[in-house]
């Protein structure tokens, strides 16, 4: 039985995987689409700036939408862990396809004068407070239905939504490219991938609509977020450390790029979307034979090795995406899909494993999701100042290494739990108290 099946088949239903993945896949579709179009946006409502100031202020945008990701985590977060599952994954994949859809009905700079900036600012607050929640409430759900020796595989499946909306993305800003002059992509082109989200959102809406819900609901009068601050910072500290090389690296490697490969290389868009796309279908595949693996071999072995191995590589790859000839570009990026994978498919299962279910969607999200909206939405707009500052086109090479470090250093303070019954609503143990069934351990 293939692996795809074996996941299928593990997770009870189709429709658990469907529901699960579909609100990352928008969610991670329009952030993708806003990255690789964030030349055209920034002529769009920044226009009377140079180039490379357009670049900084449409990522300094995307940012902020980062920078609300904890907020939405605790919201989206204790709505999960206080209501349900299933009440968090319908509210947070309907406030993403609204703002995705105005997006891309917002007029520019133009129009609106600098109301059309603001306009776009509080579009992308909104994004990011769902997306806050999103993707970890959802993961927690489909590792929650996944039976023993499976969670891995169900874990990366989830994570392929993730991935999965990064591809439609560039694959949509790839074919738009190809088939509209350059002229029309930056005067409204860029606008259709937005509108076509709405799509995406409201088959979220209805697959989501009737989900049975998995570990649950909170008792009266409990705050799972005042449980998880009070009794489980240095839990938050081990997933917000654990989160830095994915948080760096996925935004580097697979939304910056696009623009890097078109500043620093000369590129044009529609080839540098081209090969991202190419590194986007294989990152596919490699996540969910490492969330299998890691089944069989653990969690921590696959994170160690991942990001020792992307230490070593990050530099030597970008050298060799930064030579001439698109193959030489494929095959660097393609290097950096063997370490990004391995963690990408092998980190989620292991957030859901170390904490207990009662506060298992508010601390994920918060530890989380503080790492990835402060560094990960920062990390296109570090990048793009570094290259610019110093003139050396590999500095995004020694981000990634930083964070691999930092990363390595977290894993290393985790359970392996992947032979151990995943906990159900017991009450969470402080830190410093091991939980048999799971939970948080110090």
């Amino acid at each position: 039985m293939s692996i795809w099946k074996q996941a299928t088949a593990a997770a009870n239903s189709p429709r658990v995987i469907a529901a699960g993945a579909i609100g990352n896949v928008l969610e991670w579709y329009d952030f993708a689409i806003y990255g690789y179009f964030a030349t055209a946006i920034g002529r769009a409502f920044f226009p009377e700036q140079d180039p490379v100031a357009q670049i900084l202020a449409a990522f300094g945008i995307f940012a902020v939408g980062f920078l609300m990701r904890p907020i939405g985590g605790a919201l989206v977060g204790h709505i999960g862990d206080k209501h349900g599952r299933r009440v968090a994954l319908t509210f947070s994949v309907a406030a993403m396809a609204i703002p995705t859809f105005l997006v891309g009905i917002l007029p520019g700079h133009d129009v609106l004068g600098t109301l059309a900036p603001i306009a776009l600012i509080l579009l992308r607050m909104i994004q990011g407070l769902s997306v806050g929640g999103e993707y970890t409430t959802s993961i927690i759900f489909m590792v929650e239905h996944a039976p023993p020796g499976r969670r891995g595989l169900i874990g990366a499946m989830g994570c392929c939504g993730a991935v999965g909306g990064i591809l439609l993305g560039s694959a949509t800003g790839a074919l738009l490219s190809a088939v509209l002059p350059v002229e029309t992509m930056a005067a409204w082109g860029w606008r259709i991938p937005f509108l076509l989200g709405l799509m995406v959102g409201l088959a979220g809406v209805v697959l989501r609509r009737h989900l049975a819900e998995g570990a649950g609901k909170g008792g009266e009068g409990r705050s799972p977020l005042r449980e998880t601050v009070q009794h489980h910072g240095r839990l938050l500290v081990r997933l917000a450390g654990l989160s830095m090389f994915n948080a760096v690296s996925f935004y580097l490697l697979f939304v910056y790029v696009v623009s890097w490969l078109q500043l620093a290389d000369g590129i044009a868009p529609a080839h540098a979307l081209e090969i991202n796309s190419m590194s986007m279908m294989a990152l596919l595949p490699w996540m969910v034979a490492m969330g299998a693996l890691s089944d069989r071999l653990g969690r921590k072995p696959i994170l160690l090795a991942a990001t020792l191995l992307a230490f070593v590589s990050a530099v030597p790859l970008f050298w060799l995406m930064h030579q001439e000839g698109r193959m030489l570009v494929q095959f660097g990026q393609l290097g950096f899909v063997l370490s990004v994978g391995m963690f990408l498919g092998t980190q989620p299962t292991l957030m859901v494993e170390e904490v207990p279910a009662a506060i298992r969607c508010t601390a994920i999200a918060l530890g989380y999701n503080v790492t990835l909206g402060l560094v990960g939405g920062l990390s296109p707009l570090t990048a793009t100042w570094l290259v610019s500052r110093t003139g050396d086109d590999l500095s995004p090479a020694y981000l990634i290494m930083a964070a691999a470090a930092i990363s390595f250093v977290a894993a290393l303070g985790f359970h392996e739990r992947s032979q151990v019954a995943l906990a159900s609503d017991a009450a969470p143990a402080p830190d410093g108290e091991l939980c048999r069934e799971g939970g948080a351990a110090s």
